[in-house]
């Protein structure tokens, strides 16, 4: 804001020092408190404390996993034994042995 210096009027009436806005910037400002009034009213900000901010309601993933952890081959799980995955026999030639 620019500083107007203290001076007399044509009338013979003085004038004291004061500051005045600046040519256009009363608009800029209103603009700016504007922009700042609809990002805190859409919600921008962050939650005040004790806020519910809906994160509770959020579905989240159950977990699939069964402990204590078993690896097969160890000794508290023997290793499974293949099984055939045909019901017919296979042939092998027995000329290339």
């Amino acid at each position: 804001m620019p500083w107007v210096r203290p001076y007399t009027r044509a009338d013979g009436t003085q004038v004291r020092g004061h500051s005045r806005w600046a040519p256009g910037a009363r608009r800029e400002m209103s603009l700016l408190a504007m922009f700042v009034a609809a990002v805190a009213v859409l919600g921008n900000g962050t939650p005040g404390p004790g806020t519910d901010s809906g994160a509770d309601r959020l579905p989240r993933p159950k977990s699939t996993t069964v402990y204590p952890i078993r690896f097969p081959g160890t000794r508290s799980m023997p290793a499974p034994r293949p099984k055939p995955t045909v019901s017919y026999p296979i042939r092998w030639d027995r000329s290339s042995r």
